[in-house]
């Protein structure tokens, strides 16, 4: 089971998982999220999805895994990845200050490399104020101490010349469909359902798509396919709503079934 604790002032590894500190707690107060470029020109802090790259402590900098990431929102609170396990935070954000309190964290446990990076991610994160500089999609947080964490923006995958491939319902990553914009919001959806081939014409809003009817190709493959591919079909000759997360796309039918995807690298 996935459960949250909060901890206050210290690092305690609870199933080999590295929780995070808990700074200072510093209010609920918070500033419109913003860092000063080289060029002196404002760059937003808060409502962008940060990856992680990279966290440098002692002097020593070390990659962070894929998937680290963290996101400040308006509202005053941090959420994020350290690579392994998922945290929650307070966030303060004031021009070129960022400090984060009352951290929870996940109780993943994680291979013992990963478990010590984690660690010093954590610290570095909640180590009190931190001096944020956010430059042409990279942002630098800083320690009093020096230590460093490194990130850069990542933006939504758009949604026509994407591969998307279907991880739900389960297809053994065979399914995938891409838009190909043709005029204005018309689009072609052409792509593969787990079996067959599929081609359709689409009418794209905003957050919704129109879907015409499917043309397929008539193979037969084993059981699991054609039912994840009879779902596939049910999405089309309908309108259904549609949602981009970073490299997440999920769409929704009038009747709620939902099919998910992710952007291929």
């Amino acid at each position: 089971m996935v459960m949250y604790r909060q901890k206050q002032r210290t690092i305690m590894t609870v199933a080999a998982a590295a929780l995070v500190p808990l700074a200072a707690a510093c209010g609920g107060e918070h500033a419109a999220g913003g860092s000063t470029s080289a060029d002196g020109e404002a760059q937003e802090v808060t409502g962008v999805h940060w990856a992680i790259d990279s966290v440098t402590t002692g002097g020593e900098r070390r990659q962070v895994p894929q998937g680290a990431h963290l996101t400040l929102t308006a509202d005053g609170t941090a959420e994020g990845s350290y690579g392994c396990n998922d945290f929650h935070a307070k966030a303060s954000v004031d021009g070129g200050r960022v400090r984060l309190s009352d951290a929870r964290s996940t109780e993943i446990a994680c291979a013992g490399r990963s478990a010590d990076l984690e660690k010093s991610l954590a610290r570095a994160l909640t180590a009190g104020p931190l001096t944020a500089k956010a430059d042409h999609g990279r942002l630098t947080l800083t320690t009093a101490d020096g230590d460093t964490v490194r990130l850069s923006e990542r933006r939504d995958a758009p949604l026509h010349g994407t591969t998307w491939t279907v991880t739900s319902p389960g297809t053994a990553g065979r399914a995938h469909l891409a838009f190909d914009r043709s005029a204005g919001n018309t689009a072609t959806v052409t792509g593969r359902l787990g079996c067959n081939r599929v081609t359709a014409r689409a009418t794209v809003g905003d957050g919704h798509i129109t879907l015409g009817p499917a043309t397929t190709t008539r193979m037969m493959c084993e059981d699991s396919l054609m039912d994840a591919e009879k779902r596939l079909t049910g999405l089309f000759d309908q309108r259904i709503e549609y949602r981009i997360d970073q490299r997440t796309l999920t769409l929704t039918s009038a009747n709620g079934e939902t099919v998910r995807a992710v952007a291929e690298r």
